[in-house]
């Protein structure tokens, strides 16, 4: 569809009340959005179909996003048809590492709404998030090195048991934000039932927590409970994070074009990452 193809077809969405305005809104790694305006009211206007590379399923990123809704975290869905999703637009500023460092108190309390009561929300089919289950298939269908695969292994073999929660599993500084008053969480695409030592491993590799900001993100979210087997499944679990994120920019720089984005910086940062984690694991 051609850019003009698709703002005529946006405009003509059955959702607005009048005549609606459309501007680009920059930000997306896989989606291209708009901000519209229609009769004093701003909302946010996703366009992307299914991913099957990545696992994202609209249908399944859209029952996430009316869960978290229901659950105070995320904005009003709107409108959904084919390829086209239109939330409420928040009035705010996204986060940025330091950000996301400043606000570690806020984020735990975010979190754990999140695993708590997103899930008793959801509707409908649901699915599954397992990162070393997405490293293996990221591997092969980039056809990176098979050292991955091992590496995955060992990383899954520190983990330990803790209860299933329903996850973001893409805390990028991006997909929060803060309005002043609170935070938000957005872009669902990857929500599902998993363990909760993904989000918080995630949230500290896309961060670049230290080692004492570590500490307090885990002695908040399990209440000083925090034994050595907590804290080695934690360090594998932030590696893993780590490299999940550089094989996804690995393999979506094959199979999405995305204007603006660069992939295979987005890989090599985040392998950086990885590696120096890996060392001092």
């Amino acid at each position: 569809m051609t850019d003009d193809a698709l703002l005529q077809r946006l405009a003509g969405l059955p959702c607005w009340q009048g005549t609606v305005s459309l501007e680009p809104l920059k930000g997306g790694l896989t989606n291209l959005s708009f901000v519209a305006q229609d009769r004093g009211e701003k909302f946010v206007v996703r366009c992307g179909g299914d991913i099957p590379v990545h696992h994202v399923f609209r249908d399944r990123e859209r029952a996430a996003s009316r869960a978290a809704f229901e659950a105070g975290l995320s904005p009003e869905v709107i409108h959904v048809e084919p390829g086209i999703t239109v939330l409420r637009f928040i009035d705010g500023r996204t986060f940025g590492e330091a950000d996301m460092r400043a606000n570690l108190d806020r984020l735990v309390r975010l979190l754990e709404t999140c695993h708590r009561e997103v899930g008793r929300r959801l509707r409908g089919p649901a699915n599954m998030f397992w990162v070393f289950h997405v490293i293996r298939e990221y591997v092969r269908t980039a056809g990176a090195d098979a050292k991955y695969l091992a590496l995955a292994d060992e990383l899954e073999r520190r983990q330990v048991p803790l209860p299933i929660v329903f996850g973001h599993h893409d805390l990028l500084p991006g997909n929060v934000m803060d309005d002043g008053k609170r935070l938000w969480l957005i872009d669902w695409e990857y929500g599902a039932f998993g363990t909760p030592m993904f989000d918080l491993a995630n949230l500290s590799a896309n961060a670049e927590f230290d080692a004492g900001q570590d500490e307090a993100l885990l002695s908040a979210y399990f209440d000083g409970r925090v034994g050595p087997e907590l804290k080695a499944a934690f360090t594998a679990m932030k590696a893993a994070s780590a490299l999940r994120e550089a094989l996804w920019a690995m393999v979506s720089d094959i199979h999405l074009e995305t204007p603006g984005i660069d992939y295979q910086a987005h890989a090599r940062e985040h392998l950086r990452r990885f590696e120096r984690l890996v060392a001092s694991s």
